[in-house]
């Protein structure tokens, strides 16, 4: 019970101290690390822009499915074993990957275009669809963003400790996942898989950034590898922000149908 009080004591404290000009302290955060940290944004940005281009391709000419996923993962694969002088073409690699990955989102991407519940007219449900995508992206970017600075506001370390919990969270989902595909599975089931997925990925952004900023402490200024971490978080919570976005608004729909009946 001690050990409870002071920890909500702790929490209480340093929430007591917090300030605006809180949000402009990164002192403990060194100008070597800063430097690594604007390379790793950067380098993230133009990953989404390829990302972007990878979807936008798959609605041209239908090129996103199993294959553009095969090619995803290989891209990872030859990156992560690439050594880190060949900085070109590690970085090639990475805008490779987001693009493959792009392709790979961009069937639910049209989905989400083509999503017509209320067989409403056709202006109004590109409206709609337009709205739910800037809708996904937003709300990740917003997340992203605000974990990200609590990540880079709080004390070093201070988060990692959830990376085994995490761990453990991803491999129940995985397990999760193979029982229904297996078995099949409810709708209920599905649901806690996606808002389960969702509030793990959202962990994994706290976690991946506290631990690049640790290993760019210990010397490991590998942008690329860093870049390429939080992409896979960005990717995985917007897929499933846009799932749930687009569940949602079929079930309203649904309802307003029921209704006029």
């Amino acid at each position: 019970m001690e050990a409870f009080s002071a920890f909500f004591d702790s929490q209480s404290t340093s929430r007591g101290r917090w300030t605006y000009d809180s949000l402009k302290n990164f002192r403990q955060i060194s100008p070597a690390v800063q430097t690594h940290l604007k390379q790793v944004y950067l380098s993230l940005c133009c990953a989404l822009v390829a990302s972007a281009v990878g979807a936008y391709l798959h609605l041209l000419w239908n090129i996103g499915g199993l294959l553009t996923t095969f090619a995803c993962f290989g891209n990872i694969m030859w990156l992560l074993s690439t050594p880190p002088y060949e900085e070109k073409k590690r970085v090639s690699l990475l805008m490779a990957t987001a693009l493959f990955q792009g392709a790979s989102i961009g069937p639910l991407i049209d989905l989400a275009i083509q999503f017509d519940p209320s067989k409403l007219d056709v202006l109004i449900c590109k409206n709609l669809s337009c709205s739910i995508l800037v809708s996904a992206f937003v709300g990740t970017a917003v997340a992203f963003g605000c974990f990200s600075v609590a990540a880079l506001l709080a004390r070093r370390r201070e988060y990692l400790y959830l990376g085994g919990v995490l761990s453990s969270c991803l491999s129940i989902l995985f397990w999760l996942n193979f029982a229904s595909s297996m078995f099949g599975g409810s709708t209920a089931i599905y649901k806690i898989e996606l808002y389960f997925g969702l509030l793990v990925f959202v962990g994994y952004m706290v976690v991946d950034t506290q631990e690049i900023i640790e290993r760019a402490h210990l010397g490991d200024r590998d942008y690329v590898r860093h870049s390429l971490l939080l992409f896979t978080d960005f990717a995985a919570v917007f897929v499933r922000i846009l799932i749930i976005m687009l569940k949602n608004s079929a079930e309203k729909n649904e309802k307003k149908k029921k209704r006029r009946n």
